[in-house]
């Protein structure tokens, strides 16, 4: 039914989940929508000026249309009980622990997405905003210790399938939105705040990370990829770039 119904694949743990809810609320704004062109339909014809050639403005009284409204109702509490909270109460309240996830800083910026690994030390370095420039936009200090073995890259995310993956979301100037379709992931990342935000990628492929929020003229060239392996080949692809850090050093 999500085929048919032009849903993207679905890439992640969380994904069938968010795709059954939504699938859901279309199904009942289908029924709504047809149902309320029938009764348009009907209004136009039961109260045409040939049949009541004088106004009556006491309006339509009945127990059907009030058992509708309380029915429509009691399918939108359903929803949302039984759905979209547990839904939401699971992506803020159950983060995996940075010991069993991968852990990694995206922070947006007009108009690229910078990435951020910790490197084997498993500690981001110390940045500085004084030392940003065209080659370091992250103004990640390499004097610092726990910064010499850190990994950045420009609109290529890396990450393992099977995994849980928690990304610290943040932005330099303005509010940008995360966004993975695929994964069915989409997060504001605004500007002096941390978003934290998790997910499980289940299928290996290059996915696009586009920014959801206009945010300048150059919004539409705002177009990472994120790029899910096995886990092999997703740590052999940190130990190639540790591998280049060293030798440029």
């Amino acid at each position: 039914m999500l085929k048919f119904l032009g849903m993207p694949i679905q890439a992640s743990a969380h994904a069938a989940e968010i795709d059954q809810m939504t699938v859901l609320v279309h199904w009942l704004m289908a029924v709504l929508f047809v149902g309320w062109g029938v009764f348009f339909l009907f209004v136009i014809f039961r109260f045409r000026k040939g049949a009541n050639p004088r106004a009556s403005y006491t309006g339509a009284k009945g127990k059907i249309s009030k058992g509708i409204e309380v029915a429509i109702a009691v399918i939108e509490g359903i929803l949302l009980v039984f759905y979209a909270i547990p839904a939401w109460a699971t992506r803020v309240t159950r983060f995996p622990s940075e010991s069993e996830a991968v852990v990694v800083r995206v922070v947006g910026e007009q108009f690229a997405w910078n990435i951020h690994y910790p490197g084997p030390d498993g500690r981001f370095g110390r940045t500085d905003i004084r030392k940003v420039t065209a080659d370091n936009p992250l103004g990640l200090d390499r004097t610092d210790p726990n910064a010499k073995d850190d990994v950045t890259t420009i609109n290529q995310l890396y990450l393992p399938e099977n995994r849980p993956v928690l990304v610290h979301l943040s932005s330099k100037d303005v509010i940008h939105s995360f966004g993975l379709i695929e994964m069915r992931v989409k997060q504001d990342a605004i500007p002096g705040m941390t978003m934290p935000v998790w997910f499980v990628p289940t299928r290996r492929g290059e996915y696009d990370l586009a920014c959801s929020q206009l945010c300048g003229l150059g919004h539409f060239r705002m177009h990472g990829f994120v790029t899910v392996q096995t886990d092999a080949e997703f740590r052999k692809w940190l130990d190639d770039q540790e591998k280049e850090l060293r030798a440029a050093n």
